[in-house]
């Protein structure tokens, strides 16, 4: 369960936690400050969930307007698809919409490699440049592979998992 904290911009006012939108709506429309008047605008904080969830606030942009959708994305959406948002909006700059926002829809490539050289080992042996005789495999420079991919991909731990992307 994802918990959320709404902090007041109003400093006569104190916040609260919420773990879900219909709670946050709740409590937000009955909220007063020391003046008795409506407190209106909120600070979103994530506060407790799961790391792949905290990672998806944060490239989420928490505000009032998003709540409803990130909660159904956190109860949603596989690891993956929380993945994929995650790089392609915080890492690569996609924009989205709140509403409509599908991960599918990301032009993203994941690799689950701890580095760019494991990720080059893995692309030489599934054959990405050609069939390389057995002979030849010992003279691979896999270093030089790997500073190629640089160049095109990145390295992002994402929940304690090493991953190798390309928003191409």
């Amino acid at each position: 369960m994802t918990t959320l904290f709404a902090q007041p911009y109003d400093i006569s006012a104190s916040g609260f936690y919420f773990d879900n939108a219909e709670d946050y709506l709740t409590k937000a429309k009955a909220l007063r400050n020391y003046h008795g008047q409506p407190v209106e605008e909120f600070e979103i904080q994530f506060i407790d969930g799961e790391a792949i969830d905290a990672e998806l606030a944060d490239a989420w942009g928490l505000s009032q307007c998003s709540l409803k959708s990130f909660f159904i994305a956190t109860e949603d959406w596989s690891d993956y698809q929380k993945r994929c948002f995650i790089i392609a909006v915080g890492e690569c700059g996609y924009d989205y919409d709140p509403e409509t926002v599908d991960p599918e829809n990301f032009d993203v490539i994941i690799y689950h490699c701890d580095s760019l050289k494991e990720l080059a080992e893995l692309l030489i042996d599934e054959g990405y440049f050609g069939d390389i005789p057995s002979s030849l495999v010992g003279y691979i420079d896999y270093d030089a592979i790997a500073y190629d991919l640089a160049m095109d991909h990145s390295e992002i731990t994402i929940a304690g998992s090493k991953l190798i992307y390309a928003c191409p």
